[in-house]
């Protein structure tokens, strides 16, 4: 099927994947009272006496924005951020569809990360969340960072974190089946941008010690000196054994190897050099770092990618949307460490032990028990952690109906 041409000739019959329907009715006198003037008013005053009130009284509670600069789209590069458009509307409909969230497409026309994190933060007030999409690395980070210390509402760069939460989750499968644990691994993360810093912390918590991640130059190391904020800092809290050389060489007897990089730069070769029941994520899109036939035939146990058409897809929309689903669920302030590690362990969990195996590491997009049970650990998670501000009253009455 030539996708290209469907697609594009869908974009133009829908001109716009998302639209807003009304929830009050306005058919009668009475009713346009009650929505708007004089009625509206009551609930205006209530919230100048307590701006918590917004959550309660309009769709703030369940209404995530979608943000790009237009700088990193897809695999598509630095294209504007009207081109991002159709990406954003697509994230707008998975964010409904599988979370039952409202979510609105904000594209900015600056790559300055102040005038970004200043228009975000000013627009704030009208949403319950944010969702940073498509900014490239090393932005994103600073934009990201200084978003989260001025607002009061999560603050989520779904191209790190939710790529984090999905890998770990089948990184956590995967290890059950070749009866390895995470603290005697040695993990090769290929692609050290935002995604790939994003991993390996997300890994670290969960007990790896030993990652080696490399950028285009090779491994990064503490025996360099990088000019690059992001890269400076994973030189000290990764590769604590200081190894060295280009992705063939820090391949050598590693357990796993995490690819977010470039097409076709794994060889057999590589894959042969590694431990016995190797497990390899080549997530490069639309083609691997290595195609899963030829990791196998190299001796690969477990291979993931992220194309729909190969088992053990890692895909997002595993992640995004029970995640904000219980961050919005308790109102959270955040989503913190705890929440991205619960959500991992959630995902997890979805496939029972009887149903594990080589090739399906990681649930379907489409089962949608997902979201549920993931909203329901995160919530909780935001709840110990000390970042929710809602009860279980106005939890009960939400999308899922999940109760602590």
């Amino acid at each position: 099927m030539d996708y290209k041409k469907i697609a594009l000739d869908a974009h133009y019959r829908w001109r716009g994947k998302i639209e807003i329907t009304p929830r009050a009715g306005v058919s009668t006198n009475e009713e346009l009272a009650v929505a708007y003037t004089p009625g509206v008013a009551e609930a205006c005053l209530a919230i100048k006496e307590n701006k918590d009130l917004s959550y309660r009284l309009t769709r703030r509670w369940n209404t995530v924005a979608v943000v790009t600069d237009g700088s990193a789209v897809l695999g598509l590069g630095d294209i504007g951020p009207e081109a991002g458009i159709p990406v954003m509307e697509g994230k707008c409909v998975l964010f409904k569809e599988f979370g039952g969230i409202d979510a609105i497409p904000l594209c900015i026309r600056s790559k300055d990360t102040g005038e970004i994190v200043r228009t975000i933060s000013l627009l704030a007030g009208g949403f319950g969340g944010i969702n940073l999409e498509d900014i490239a690395s090393p932005r994103c980070f600073e934009i990201e960072s200084k978003l989260k210390e001025c607002c009061d509402i999560p603050v989520f760069h779904d191209d790190q974190h939710g790529t984090a939460v999905v890998a770990l989750a089948g990184l956590i499968n995967a290890m059950k089946i070749v009866n390895k644990r995470a603290e005697d691994s040695y993990a090769v993360i290929s692609g050290a941008g935002a995604a790939g810093a994003a991993v390996a912390r997300l890994m670290q918590k969960f007990g790896f010690s030993d990652i080696v991640l490399l950028n285009s130059k090779g491994a990064i190391t503490a025996d360099e000196s990088y000019a690059n904020e992001s890269y400076a800092l994973l030189s000290k809290t990764t590769n604590p054994k200081r190894r060295r050389g280009k992705l063939a060489d820090v391949m050598r007897g590693a357990d796993i190897f995490i690819g977010l990089s470039a097409p076709g730069i794994v060889t057999e070769d590589m894959v042969r050099s590694m431990n016995g029941d190797a497990i390899v994520f080549a997530m490069s899109n639309p083609v691997p770092e290595i195609m899963p036939e030829l990791a196998k035939n190299a001796g690969a146990r477990i291979v993931a990618t992220g194309r729909s058409d190969f088992p053990n897809q890692i895909n997002n929309v595993l992640a995004f949307p029970g995640i904000f689903r219980g961050a919005l669920d308790v109102r959270a302030s955040d989503i913190n460490e705890a929440m991205k590690l619960t959500a991992a362990h959630a995902l997890a969990e979805d496939v029972a032990d009887n149903e594990l195996n080589g090739e399906y590491i990681i649930p379907s997009a489409f089962n949608r028990s997902v979201v549920a049970a993931m909203a329901a650990a995160v919530g909780r998670a935001a709840i110990v952690s000390g970042v929710a501000r809602e009860d279980e009253s106005f939890i009960d009455r939400e999308v899922y109906g999940w109760k602590v």
